[in-house]
């Protein structure tokens, strides 16, 4: 393991971190060192400042009103809609629809289409990498409809085989669900090559990018999926948002998932008729605050250049992996070749909530639990472990706190 620092130090970490007002926060009495971005990330001053602007000089409710605040909020909605779309490299804007995140997304995605064309008989591929919100939908899909779903495995590294998941194909097969980054071991899938493989066989793809997009470039047409989905407080900002994509001409194709205002034309009691893409998806008051700070996220981020992000994180990996390596009695769980920012671990004899709750007295946050991927842990044969996910934000420092919070919870329980 190469713990060369230098591709970390690229980055001025320390002006970076002045940029998180929470950073500076004391933990029972330590210094903050926060390792839990895999279940939401901080937020910087610029996103915190771009959203009291919206409130205080810009908020109203958007669309059809013709006084200044409404103009100038639907104008900041909109732009954040085409910020998103760059970010991502859409095609147009009108394929990127606000949700409020990527639950929400995943299950806009299984009521408009699934609903739709999924019928009696027809497989739904999932892999066992999932994390339950792109797992549970399509088991509500298949039983209602009397579909079928079929898992691509994976191996003791976390990785999943892909000669397997090439054999799961048939002439049944009507969608794939599939997970960019493991939220649960960082597997990052070769996800270009598995939707490829789908559109062999004229099925189309959704990619869960809750764990990918914060952590690297994201190219939807380079891909070629068919749907994307992730959201705000994986990547500096608000809870409440998130976006999916999906290819226009599906989007057209598919029901709306919620009936209210703003995604209808017209409406009598006899017939209504939908709007356009996207505004079809988008039913009722949309989170707008949340969507321009998730704008202002995306313009943090760019800033800083998501392959800066990607290089910084991948050495802050490489150390921790390292540092724990070294630790006797210590595992790391999810060993895949390619990983993003993510890293299991158990400890012999020690209950992952309990190692939780001793770093947590040294002020280091991680988390513990099945990490909604009770799946994946029941493949590996364990019942949960500890999970340290790591930022562009994050220090070598932070990570030798980490170890040595370990060492210390093993002191307690020798």
């Amino acid at each position: 393991m190469n713990h060369d620092r230098t591709g970390f130090d690229a980055l001025d970490v320390a002006r970076i971190r002045a940029d998180f007002p929470i950073l500076a926060l004391q933990v029972n009495q330590h210094a903050l060192v926060y390792l839990d971005n895999a279940a939401s990330s901080q937020m910087p001053q610029q996103v915190i400042d771009r959203l009291v602007r919206y409130q205080t000089t810009q908020h109203a409710n958007i669309n059809r009103a013709v006084h200044t605040l409404s103009g100038i909020a639907t104008n900041e909605y909109e732009a954040a809609r085409r910020t998103l779309q760059q970010f991502i490299h859409a095609r147009e804007d009108r394929e990127v629809i606000f949700t409020s995140g990527t639950t929400d997304a995943i299950n806009l995605v299984m009521h408009g289409y699934g609903r739709k064309f999924i019928g009696p008989g027809d497989e739904i591929i999932l892999t066992t990498l999932e994390h339950h919100a792109n797992i549970v939908p399509w088991q509500m899909l298949a039983e209602e409809k009397g579909a079928i779903i079929r898992v691509a495995p994976i191996n003791d590294a976390g990785e999943v085989l892909m000669e397997a998941y090439q054999g799961l194909f048939n002439a049944r097969t009507r969608f794939v669900g599939l997970t960019h980054v493991s939220n649960a071991l960082g597997t990052v899938n070769p996800v270009k090559q598995m939707i490829a493989t789908a559109h062999e066989h004229g099925v189309p793809v959704l990619v869960d990018g809750a764990q990918a997009a914060p952590h690297m470039a994201i190219d939807v047409q380079d891909l070629d999926c068919d749907f994307y989905a992730f959201s705000g407080h994986k990547l500096c900002g608000p809870t409440g948002i998130g976006i999916l994509y999906g290819k226009a001409a599906l989007l057209e194709r598919m029901q709306p998932f919620k009936g209210g205002g703003d995604m209808i034309l017209s409406v009598t009691f006899d017939k209504t008729t939908y709007n356009t893409i996207p505004h079809k998806f988008e039913a009722g008051t949309p989170p707008i605050a949340a969507a321009i700070g998730l704008a202002a996220a995306v313009d943090y981020l760019s800033g800083i250049g998501m392959q800066a992000i990607s290089r910084q994180e991948q050495s802050l990996l490489e150390y921790a992996t390292g540092r724990l390596q070294q630790l006797q009695g210590v595992r790391i769980i999810g060993t895949a070749a390619h990983k993003a920012a993510v890293l299991s671990f158990v400890i012999d004899g020690v209950h992952p909530h309990d190692i939780g709750t001793l770093l947590n007295e040294e002020g280091i946050a991680v988390r513990t639990g099945h990490h909604c991927a009770q799946p994946v842990m029941q493949r590996l044969g364990l019942p949960a472990t500890s999970r340290a996910s790591f930022a562009f934000y994050n220090t070598m420092a932070e990570v030798d706190a980490l170890t040595a919070g370990i060492r210390a919870v093993q002191k307690v329980f020798l």
